[in-house]
């Protein structure tokens, strides 16, 4: 599949770039893009709700009521959860969410993803660049040339640039990060895909090893 390089003005290059079959050209695998999306957003969860249990609550231990003929449900100390401000039964603990995925589902599921933007044709190749400072004002005409407005937007860089981060950092719909941090998640919650030149190497270099 061939695209047309684009510059920053949103203006044709006259150069075109072949997308590897091997990464933009598969048939996408759902259950793996699931699982890869679902280790994302389990990875994120920081897994730190708690509540106090009955052993943990100060308060006295005397049995406030007869064992049997209250008309009500047994209950012990003023810890008692049926009773109101009591301690609660199987409430959370701090847990790790995170759970282990192979590599090669991993890959497969970035390339089921790549393939998907590039079946609808929400893949944008532009030269590279570099902003010699932050400006939000330049990134935002970038994105208004480009015929991105309204819409999500995942640029993809082949290091990390600072200035380009920053310039985009205010932006609503608009991201930006490296080749290689690049994840099926962020992929498939862009609406477009705006990848460099030296990126798309990279990207062949990390997902055809």
């Amino acid at each position: 599949m061939e695209v047309s390089v684009l510059n920053i003005n949103g203006q044709e290059t006259g150069r075109k770039v072949v997308l590897n079959d091997a990464i933009f050209g598969i048939e996408p695998n759902d259950h793996v893009l699931y699982l890869d999306v679902k280790q994302y957003l389990a990875n994120q969860r920081q897994g730190t709700a708690k509540s106090k249990e009955r052993s943990e609550m100060s308060g006295s231990t005397r049995k406030l009521g007869r064992q049997k003929g209250g008309g009500g449900a047994r209950r012990g100390d003023i810890n008692s959860p049926v009773l109101v401000g009591g301690a609660r039964v199987f409430g959370p603990k701090p847990r790790d969410y995170s759970f282990k995925l192979n590599k090669k589902v991993k890959v497969l599921a970035r390339k089921s993803a790549l393939s998907y933007k590039a079946k609808e044709n929400a893949i944008i190749v532009v030269e590279d660049f570099e902003m010699a400072a932050p400006k939000t004002k330049e990134y935002v005409n970038m994105v208004n040339n480009l015929q991105l407005e309204g819409r999500k937007s995942l640029l993809l860089l082949p290091n990390v640039n600072k200035n380009v981060y920053l310039s985009a950092r205010n932006l609503q719909r608009s991201e930006v990060m490296t080749a290689s941090a690049l994840n099926a998640y962020k992929v498939l919650n862009a609406d477009v895909l705006v990848i460099t030149e030296k990126s798309l190497e990279a990207i062949d270099g990390i997902l055809n090893k």
